[in-house]
């Protein structure tokens, strides 16, 4: 016979949020895989296809404005419909234009297909903050946001890797078709194993339910209006979106053009670039990992949010912003390199923290938050990358990385701004 005690002992708790946080890194893998294809194959594309580098320019800016304008309905479907429904839909839909993408014929064609491939990929980012939201304890955002971060930018430093591999072998069409696979397949496992809620989810035990709880409030299902008014009109949001124009207008730079930079104005081969294109990635890796534990500890220790995110948020820009001077004005291409990879560590200690912010203000709709952070912010990407070319053509190389030091150091300075604490009142 089992004595009380026994019948009593609490059980140990699941770890089925650690699998969704798992599933969650993938997609941010993926979606950068994805993105950073038409940047890495540009110098094969251009020669082929007789594109010029301002024409690139639009190519990739398109993509980033249907990408921008898209986040808010992205954010607002997940919100909506929920997240297991929406991200396996639009993954499907995204996947399937990155591999339209490899029969693209002339620069028309790859605009097309940019802004179908932007309007789907939009919602990628929104939607898996919002289906951490019910998952992930308050004392874990950090972290949470931090390690999937860091996932995409190990997507888009393997991914440019794994692209020079596969172009140098079978041609720059190839690749697309392989990622577009990749994300299909995702797309389905997404399907079968994520819930909208841990109560949902037959494998959260009591002890792993009470645990994602503690300490958080009451929970909202999908169906719940979306406190736009509310959203748009909070003070804080606005500052985090302008703050994020000043994150996404550099890593629009070392995104969509560090490749080019590289072979075009630093001599590289083909092989060379790939391989050096994907260190800033790299070290951004160590940034995202790092910023979202940095934030936490000090969230630890000092009980005080919005000191955790702004003590990391200025520090980064502040890194950035002084590794990109050095980085510019070296002879040396390799020393280029070093020292880009030290401003793109010091860039990617910001993002973590700044995806946290929105969960901080907004809750159970931090995907909608969010959406309107990124879509403000990709705006500023577009332009820096549709700006870059005409900077290049106009004055040479050296010019559009001096204006984007000069974007991080603003970025420190409104960061200083930012109060993690005050909380939108959604009703």
């Amino acid at each position: 016979m089992t004595s009380p005690v026994m019948q009593e002992r609490p059980s140990r708790p699941t770890h089925v949020r650690h699998v969704v946080l798992g599933m969650t890194v993938l997609i941010y893998m993926i979606t950068y895989m994805d993105r950073v294809l038409i940047s890495t194959t540009a110098p094969l594309i251009r020669q082929e296809l007789g594109i010029s580098l301002i024409a690139m320019g639009t190519i990739q800016s398109v993509f980033q404005y249907a990408y921008a304008i898209f986040q808010v309905p992205g954010g607002w479907l997940g919100d909506k419909i929920g997240p297991r429904k929406a991200l396996a839909m639009i993954a499907t839909w995204w996947s399937a234009f990155t591999a339209l993408t490899a029969l693209g014929w002339n620069a028309t064609s790859m605009i097309v297909i940019q802004w179908i491939f932007g309007t789907g990929i939009a919602g990628a980012f929104p939607i898996a903050t919002r289906s951490l939201s019910r998952w992930m304890r308050a004392s874990e955002r950090g972290f949470a946001q931090g390690i999937t971060h860091a996932g995409s930018r190990v997507g888009g430093a393997a991914g440019r890797n794994i692209v020079t591999l596969l172009m140098v072998a079978f041609g720059w069409r190839f690749p697309f078709f392989v990622f577009g696979a990749v994300g299909v397949l995702w797309a389905i496992g997404w399907w079968v194993y994520y819930r909208d809620t841990p109560e949902d989810h037959r494998g959260v035990n009591p002890a792993e339910l009470n645990l994602i709880h503690a300490g958080g409030g009451p929970r909202r299902r999908a169906g719940a209006a979306v406190p736009w008014k509310r959203i748009l009109s909070s003070g804080t949001m606005l500052q985090v979106a302008l703050m994020y124009v000043c994150y996404q207008w550099a890593l629009s730079v070392y995104l969509n053009w560090f490749p080019t930079y590289l072979k075009e104005f630093r001599g590289m081969s083909l092989a060379q670039m790939g391989f050096y294109a994907s260190l800033p990635l790299w070290t951004g890796v160590v940034g995202d990992l790092a910023g979202g534990w940095a934030s936490d500890l000090v969230l630890h220790f000092t009980g005080n949010i919005t000191r955790a995110r702004r003590i990391v948020g200025v520090i980064g820009f502040l890194i950035a912003a002084a590794g990109i001077l050095p980085a510019t004005l070296t002879h040396d291409p390799k020393a280029c390199v070093w020292f880009s990879c030290l401003a793109f560590g010091g860039l990617e200690l910001t993002v973590s923290v700044s995806w946290a912010i929105p969960l901080d203000i907004a809750g159970d709709f931090a995907g909608s938050a969010s959406a309107v952070m990124n879509s403000v912010g990709n705006l500023g990407g577009a332009v820096s990358t549709q700006l870059l070319p005409v900077f290049v053509k106009a004055a040479g190389w050296n010019t559009p990385f001096l204006v984007t030091s000069a974007m991080c150091a603003i970025g420190a300075a409104m960061y200083m701004k930012i109060d993690a604490s005050k909380r939108i009142e959604l009703g």
